[in-house]
């Protein structure tokens, strides 16, 4: 959406047509319902393990956060989010493109960038994705305001499990489009091609 100011505002569910009107490099901030998924989860579900949660129209996030139980002002127990940065996502090549094709997810958020054929489940089915900033972790816990539940806790850990966050104006920015576009592809050709210029010289 090139032009508009500030981040462009997206809300679960996140529709396609939403979602196809991204364009690499567009800011953006997320509100709503986030789901986080990792190592264990995406050969769990490869391997036939049941969908925990309706990832339809929803964001899947790349992510290992650091969630402890603590008590609140009324002396509940709650999920207190500590931590909630982005994991590298190129672990997940071998999976994606079938998870997003299976779950109808529309956002996938993590950091580095993921393939071409993740690119290409990407544009076929309305679907992008969003470079969260690695290292930024306590700050994006901020923008969870609330733990809505979580999955698989018991069978792969905190750290693995399907957390479900309710976010409000979590920040990044799409860095592959369901139009085919990937800003780390276009980095990698200007990359590339700057190295054979000096070869050359």
């Amino acid at each position: 959406m090139k032009g508009s100011i500030g981040p462009v505002e997206l809300t679960y569910p996140f529709g396609e047509r939403a979602v196809r009107a991204l364009e690499a490099g567009d800011a953006v901030a997320i509100s709503g319902r986030v789901y986080t998924g990792r190592d264990k989860f995406h050969k769990y579900i490869a391997d036939g393990g049941r969908m925990p949660v309706d990832f339809r129209d929803g964001a899947l996030y790349h992510c290992g956060p650091v969630v402890v139980r603590e008590k609140g002002a009324d002396g509940e127990l709650r999920w207190s989010v500590r931590s909630a940065g982005p994991t590298t996502s190129v672990r997940e090549n071998p999976y994606e493109p079938d998870f997003i094709a299976k779950s109808g997810v529309r956002i996938v958020i993590g950091k580095g960038g993921m393939d071409s054929a993740t690119l290409a489940a990407m544009k076929r089915h309305g679907c992008v994705y969003v470079q969260a900033v690695g290292g930024a972790g306590a700050l994006y816990a901020e923008s969870v305001k609330r733990v809505a539940g979580v999955s698989l806790l018991d069978e792969f850990g905190a750290a693995e499990a399907v957390w479900h966050f309710d976010v409000v104006g979590f920040r990044g920015v799409v860095a592959m489009d369901s139009r085919g576009r990937s800003l780390f592809a276009e980095v990698a050709e200007r990359s590339a091609r700057a190295l054979d210029e000096l070869r050359s010289r």
